[in-house]
């Protein structure tokens, strides 16, 4: 069960699992974490699998940001970006590859989608190159028009905008979470 102190969400492992499990905890960025974040995204964005943000981004956006880290190292990222007053977007979701398929991802975006609901949002979305991730979330393929906003402020200044190949997911808020479970 999380323990939620001070902004931070701490999943410790059960009673079960032996003493050295490693401890996850979801937070809020923090300067210092900005050029991990960058770093990451980097990474990811050099095969091309996400896309670049640059440092000055980062900063920019860091109240956006939540970070993961495993036993206190930083192990990933994702930041939700408000667009409107029902609608947020979930960009540079990144976990490092030693860290991966373990949880750390869903951990990120369930931590976006309960401020997104703690806000009133009605509808968060993402662009992905890799939708199945998501849809696994419960967030289902969408037409990216539907965010135009997204479209006419961001992606029109992308240099993939004529060939985008992401692809945009979202889920619906207004759902009741019975209906919308997320499963690890």
């Amino acid at each position: 069960m999380p323990d939620e102190q001070a902004g931070a969400i701490t999943i410790s492992t059960n009673g079960t699992a032996p003493p050295h499990a490693p401890v996850v905890t979801i937070e809020k960025a923090c300067a210092a974490d900005a050029e991990a974040i960058h770093a990451l995204v980097t990474h990811f964005a050099d095969r091309d699998e996400m896309l670049h943000r640059p440092l000055n981004e980062v900063y920019e956006n860091l109240r956006d940001f939540y970070v993961a880290r495993v036993d206190g190292e930083f192990a990933g990222c994702v930041a939700l970006h408000l667009w409107w007053a029902d609608l947020a977007e979930i960009k540079s979701l990144a976990v490092r590859e030693d860290r991966q398929l373990k949880g750390i991802g869903y951990r990120l975006v369930s931590a976006c989608l309960e401020e997104a609901r703690r806000l009133g949002l009605a509808k968060v979305f993402a662009l992905t190159y890799k939708p199945g991730f998501f849809e696994k979330l419960n967030f289902s393929v969408a037409d990216v028009m539907e965010f135009p906003r997204k479209v006419w402020n961001e992606c029109y200044r992308c240099p993939k905008f004529a060939n985008c190949n992401e692809i945009a997911v979202g889920i619906d808020l207004s759902v009741a979470p019975a209906t919308q479970a997320l499963a690890p």
